[in-house]
């Protein structure tokens, strides 16, 4: 259900290779945004009978409501294989038009994730507050499609938030005197938010602590003159392991990208410094920059669904904030 309505799958059709699905039924407490962001589910077994003591509903229920399109019966394991293999790629489900022909040529007129800008589907429209008021610290979080859990990770170890919209400007940000500006996650080419990136980059020279994630990741890279590229397949799971380069230790962390940063364009930036790799395939999955506050990473330290290995990413992000002269 986090994955269901976490907004970096806006316009995804989503294929578990975990066999049964639905049988937790869902929980309002599990949501990461408001309704579901997934376009479509394909699944093995599709179950409309849950026993978690703590579910309100079945998952039937919830797909009819949220007008989202689910097949099951499928062998998802070879789907996997395929799109490793193949790359990722668009996809259709009907229960309508059973013309397969005539669905080739509606899925060619689907525009492919590269040069999309998604943001603006999931993010806010207006500026909201978040936590208590007299927190120790004021963060701006800049929502280009954030998770609700990335909210309360701030808010639980006391920040007092503000979410702003994605074309806010820097002034009127930066008017609600924050002591840290977090980039949120969120779905879509990053190279498509020229507007966010000029924003972004005002932030890290306001010399204010700056945390981005996942999407955030991305555009920060992006201001301070580093390229992206769409991804073969993609990093997506809660399983994947990165290794902090600074600690030398190894994190289990859950991910969902198609965009990562180009790897010699980090070590040819004479201020950025790698922080995390991915153990798979060495691909950038952290970077911070040299001699100032401001650090990201490309992955979900916030979990939800997955490991709590990164949670310390968010201390690190409030430890800086201490240090910044008031």
């Amino acid at each position: 259900q986090e994955i269901f309505t976490d907004p970096s799958y806006y316009g995804q059709i989503m294929v578990t290779a975990h066999v049964h699905i639905g049988n937790y039924g869902v929980c309002e407490e599990d949501v990461e945004s408001e309704g579901m962001k997934i376009s479509g589910l394909v699944c093995k077994y599709f179950s409309p009978n849950y026993s978690r003591p703590r579910a309100e509903g079945n998952i039937q229920d919830y797909f009819e409501d949220n007008a989202v399109v689910g097949i099951s019966d499928i062998d998802t394991r070879a789907v996997v294989q395929h799109i490793r293999d193949k790359g990722a790629m668009n996809a259709i489900i009907s229960s309508e038009e059973l013309n397969v022909d005539v669905l080739k040529k509606k899925l060619d007129a689907v525009p492919s994730m590269e040069g999309l800008e998604l943001s603006t589907k999931v993010c806010t429209k207006e500026p909201y507050s978040f936590g208590d008021e007299n927190a120790d610290h004021r963060v701006a979080v800049l929502d280009i499609g954030v998770k609700k859990n990335i909210l309360r990770c701030l808010s639980d170890r006391g920040c007092f938030l503000k979410v702003f919209p994605m074309d806010a400007s820097f002034e009127d940000i930066k008017d609600w005197n924050p002591d840290g500006f977090m980039i949120s996650n969120g779905p879509g080419d990053p190279a498509a938010m020229p507007q966010v990136s000029e924003t972004v980059t005002k932030m890290i020279d306001s010399g204010i602590p700056v945390f981005g994630i996942c999407l955030g990741h991305q555009v920060m890279a992006i201001s301070q003159g580093i390229a992206t590229y769409k991804m073969h397949n993609g990093h997506r799971g809660i399983n994947h392991p990165i290794k902090n380069l600074i600690t030398g230790k190894c994190e289990v962390t859950s991910q969902n990208h198609g965009f990562v940063v180009k790897r010699e364009d980090c070590e040819n930036h004479a201020e950025m410094e790698i922080t995390h790799v991915h153990l798979n395939d060495n691909t950038v999955a952290g970077l911070r920059l040299k001699g100032r506050p401001v650090f990201s990473v490309q992955y979900h330290p916030e979990s939800s669904p997955g490991p709590n290995d990164s949670r310390y990413l968010f201390d690190q992000f409030v430890e800086s904030m201490k240090m910044v002269p008031a």
